[in-house]
């Protein structure tokens, strides 16, 4: 199993501001991904549709949902 790693918002913020190459799930559901989300946030809900939506095993992954903290 891949190890899972966490990651604060300003080191996410820092990733996408660098333009770094990762792909970002928004695992919320469809209203609040309507309501906003990330800049080049992917909606995703479907593990199924896993291989197409990130098609290298090696691409950096990272998922974010609603968090209050």
């Amino acid at each position: 199993m891949e190890q899972i790693n966490t990651i604060s918002r300003e080191a996410l913020k820092r990733k996408m501001d660098a333009g770094e190459d990762f792909v970002l799930l928004e695992v919320l559901g469809e209203e609040s991904y309507r309501r906003g989300h990330l800049p080049g946030a992917i909606r995703f809900q479907d593990l199924s549709l896993a291989e197409e939506v990130i098609p290298d095993r090696d691409t950096e992954v990272v998922a974010y949902c609603s968090n209050f903290t």
